[in-house]
């Protein structure tokens, strides 16, 4: 194991917003990431539903994030922009890159990997377990007016802006 301090929840620096909830088939929060959401077992985005959003809500955002990646600045499993309001549930799967199981309009943003999809989890071996905060934001604007070549960063940057509410569920995994 590592004797690297562990970085705080990528949320706590953010502006505060009003919280809703965030469920999942496949993962549970605080638990381990089954197999299937492992990049080299399964590489299979999780099943994810949430509701009690603000009514206010044009359209969401969902994010994976590891903070605990040993490279300076964490590490994005996955981001899926201009989701509708309408939208309320991913089906187990929904995050390949053909986009099979999302809505036209939706976004895949390049991960860390480089793809646009889900890409599962793979911290280093010898490493305490990592944490993955999947996120779905909902948002105050019907699309993001970015493109699909936008960073991480980027994406972030203009989710963050746009968040009137957040729905968090934080899933570990470690070799």
């Amino acid at each position: 194991m590592t004797d690297r301090p562990r970085p705080p929840s990528p949320f706590d620096s953010l502006p505060a917003v009003p919280a809703f909830a965030l469920t999942s088939e496949d993962l549970t929060e605080g638990g381990t990431l089954p197999d299937a959401q492992v990049y080299e077992r399964g590489n299979t985005s999780p099943h994810l539903s949430w509701s009690g959003f603000p009514a206010g809500t044009k359209s969401f955002a969902l994010t994976c994030y590891d903070p605990d990646a040993p490279t300076g600045g964490g590490f994005w499993h996955w981001i899926v922009y201009n989701l509708p309001a309408d939208l309320s549930e991913l089906p187990t799967g929904a995050g390949t890159g053909d986009k099979d199981g999302l809505p036209d309009e939706a976004i895949h943003a390049r991960n860390d990997y480089g793809t646009r999809d889900f890409g599962g989890a793979a911290p280093p071996p010898k490493d305490d377990p990592h944490r993955y905060f999947f996120a779905v934001h909902a948002l105050d604007v019907d699309a993001l007016d970015i493109g699909a070549d936008a960073s991480a960063n980027v994406v972030g940057f203009n989710v963050v802006a746009h968040t009137i509410a957040r729905a968090v569920l934080v899933s570990t995994f470690g070799f």
